[in-house]
């Protein structure tokens, strides 16, 4: 059973990889990594994968306005990811736990930045529900 219905899940999917974007193009002296991991660990992203419709239904800059409010987040001085490799993470994360019903903060910490990071390059090219099956159910 997936986390919830697909009429939101091309919204979802978008939208967090527009926000993972946005921040690290926006902020480009900020440590994207740092966000990404409190985003996937936040209340806001809880609510995502519970499928409360208000949140579920926010473009990128309304999340990340109503990310920063309820979860009182500041940026880290840091380095921005550059390139594609935010929002293609943003997207692989929404889909990968919508696709396997696991909580965000659960999908963060067994399939972390890094490693996403690093197999960009060999799977960005593919179709989402291919990358996901690829790397299976945690």
């Amino acid at each position: 059973m997936r986390a919830y219905s697909d009429v939101y899940l091309g919204d979802v999917v978008e939208n967090q990889g527009k926000l993972f974007d946005y921040v690290a193009n926006t902020y480009p002296d900020k440590d994207t990594e740092d966000f990404i991991n409190a985003y996937m660990t936040s209340k806001t992203r809880q609510s995502i994968d519970q499928a409360k419709a208000y949140v579920n239904t926010m473009d990128a800059k309304e999340l990340w306005e109503y990310f920063k409010e309820t979860e009182h987040y500041s940026l880290k001085q840091g380095k921005a990811m550059e390139g594609f490799i935010p929002n293609w993470i943003g997207e692989f994360y929404a889909y990968y736990q919508w696709y396997y019903n696991i909580p965000s903060a659960e999908v963060n910490q067994k399939i972390n930045v890094d490693f996403l990071k690093k197999s960009y390059y060999g799977w960005h090219d593919l179709d989402l529900d291919l990358e996901v099956q690829k790397v299976g159910e945690i």
